[in-house]
């Protein structure tokens, strides 16, 4: 297995966490990107897409190819802190469908150390719908727990009524605000109250930022907040405060 690096000792201590609601539901936001549901003592994370470089380097274009070790090793953090008994991966797991199959052994032997004793789902995504090769798991195109529902993609619509409990991905959310200054853009949750859309949980995943049009099929105009990823917090904002690129 590989050995954890800083990433893994980041969340040695007790994980602090922001703690909001969802369809009436406590969840915690996570500075890793992750959301912790302890009611149900569930972790969930989205689009880690795994060999990213790998699958960027079959069509010509090099990128460090470290960013599977680099994710998983977060992920394993996080695992360590939290000890879930359930851990939902909510969709583009894998960069592309044949991801899993190029998985290098010491990757592969470390994922799978991560899945013993705990329910693991892998929800499809974009990237990769189908189940993963030789991994454990159950697939599902969405799972609903209670009152939330995991899905990859966000259904197009910005009644909370209709998106009551959706926890989704997809998205790459990112924000952007101006303070003494300066601009700072990270990548972030987003939230009215009733859907949730987790941040990119990947080293190598960009962001889009919360005020382009794409979420505008998602969220009313300035009817939500942003929750940006800091170190070993998280910075809370409304939609009146963001600024786009």
């Amino acid at each position: 297995m590989t050995a954890l690096s800083s990433h893994s000792r980041q969340f040695a201590t007790v994980p602090v966490c922001h703690d909001i609601q969802v369809n009436g539901q406590l969840v915690g936001l996570h500075d890793s990107g992750a959301l912790w549901w302890p009611e149900e003592a569930t972790l969930v994370v989205s689009d880690m897409h795994l060999e990213k470089g790998s699958s960027y380097a079959r069509r010509g274009t090099l990128l460090p190819p470290y960013d599977t070790a680099v994710t998983l090793e977060k992920l394993a953090a996080v695992i360590d802190a939290f000890e879930p008994t359930r851990v939902i991966s909510l969709g583009d797991s894998f960069h592309d469908e044949n991801g899993s199959d190029r998985l290098p052994p010491s990757y592969r032997a470390m994922l799978t150390s991560l899945q013993l004793n705990r329910e693991w789902i892998w929800v499809t995504g974009n990237h990769d719908p189908i189940a993963p090769v030789r991994l454990c798991g159950e697939t599902a195109e969405e799972v609903t727990i209670g009152p939330l529902t995991f899905r990859h993609e966000p259904t197009e619509t910005i009644s909370p009524t209709l998106s009551a409990g959706e926890v989704c991905g997809h998205l790459h959310p990112a924000a952007r605000v101006r303070r003494f200054g300066r601009s700072i853009r990270r990548p972030c949750f987003l939230t009215n109250g009733s859907r949730l859309v987790l941040p990119a949980f990947g080293a190598l995943t960009g962001g889009l930022n919360v005020m382009d049009r794409a979420f505008c099929s998602y969220f009313e105009p300035r009817r939500f907040s942003a929750f940006l990823l800091g170190d070993n917090r998280l910075y809370p904002f409304t939609a009146s405060r963001l600024i786009g690129d």
